[in-house]
């Protein structure tokens, strides 16, 4: 796959590239590389301690170690959104009412970032590439890659409209009974979900952005968390879009594992598992 074909897939808005920081950037790699087979290479320089996780030779996510300068609460994983102008998209979500905590600022050569939040509080990243493009439609629904991006917050109505004018998003709406979803599609394909899960919304964690990762069986995947010092936050169970499992990794980082249904691999790159929501809700 050429470069520009992978650029191509990265229009604004679609979740490009996956990162979490950590306290114990050793433990963390030995976790991940005991769950998903991980290998490592140096991330740019600007971010160390930082690394770049690979899957069959192309870069699926990032890891950093926290700093004193980066302290944050408690780890959590983060998507970062695709961009062409992350000055322009940032001063947008300003005046959408979000805020911009970090950047817009230049990574070396790798890209432009910047980290904000919508109004109700779920952070984000924004990614404007440089050399690294990010997560690759070739890799992409390999176990291991993130697969889907999803949004936790209390209601979807006036969250879901800042995305939509922040992005461009066409957000389609799903009206069972007691389930407050929307998917957000670009050019007509599903890229990013939010969830609306209202009381149900953990107090202690408030409205955050969930990491779907790829995987050839769920239950044995789910097993291995707790044997490598994670827990299961949800069991294994099916969903009309596949299996999966809601896990944190033993500093506490949640995320879900996933195997699409009907897929004899792992999945198509995350619209398996948001066409309709998986309402994870984690």
């Amino acid at each position: 796959m050429t470069e520009a074909a992978i650029r191509h897939r990265h229009t604004t808005g679609t979740p490009c590239w996956a990162s979490l920081m950590v306290h114990g950037l050793p433990a963390s790699r030995e976790f991940y590389t005991g769950l998903f087979g991980w290998e490592y290479r140096p991330g740019p320089r600007r971010l160390e301690p930082y690394v770049l996780a690979v899957v069959g030779g192309r870069d699926v996510a990032g890891m950093g170690e926290v700093t004193t300068a980066r302290a944050q609460p408690h780890s959590a994983w983060l998507p970062y959104l695709a961009t062409a102008d992350a000055d322009l998209t940032a001063a947008l979500v300003r005046e959408c009412g979000g805020t911009v905590a970090v950047g817009p600022l230049d990574v070396e050569d790798a890209g432009r970032l910047a980290i904000a939040s919508d109004p109700a509080g779920g952070v984000f990243g924004l990614w404007q590439p440089g050399t690294h493009l990010g997560l690759g439609t070739a890799e992409a629904g390999a176990p291991g890659t993130p697969v889907w991006s999803e949004l936790v917050t209390r209601e979807t109505a006036a969250v879901g409209h800042f995305y939509q004018r922040v992005f461009g998003y066409e957000a389609k709406s799903h009206d069972a009974p007691g389930f407050d979803y929307l998917t957000l599609h670009l050019d007509g394909t599903p890229v990013a979900g939010v969830h609306g899960a209202g009381d149900d919304l953990p107090r202690e964690r408030g409205p955050h952005w969930e990491t779907y990762f790829a995987v050839a069986d769920v239950d044995a995947a789910a097993r291995r968390v707790t044997e490598l010092g994670g827990r299961v936050v949800r069991e294994p169970r099916d969903s009309p879009y596949g299996r999966l499992a809601t896990v944190a990794d033993p500093e506490g980082a949640r995320f879900s594992v996933i195997r699409a249904a009907g897929d004899g691999g792992t999945g198509n790159g995350g619209s398996g598992t948001g066409n309709g929501g998986t309402g994870n809700g984690g």
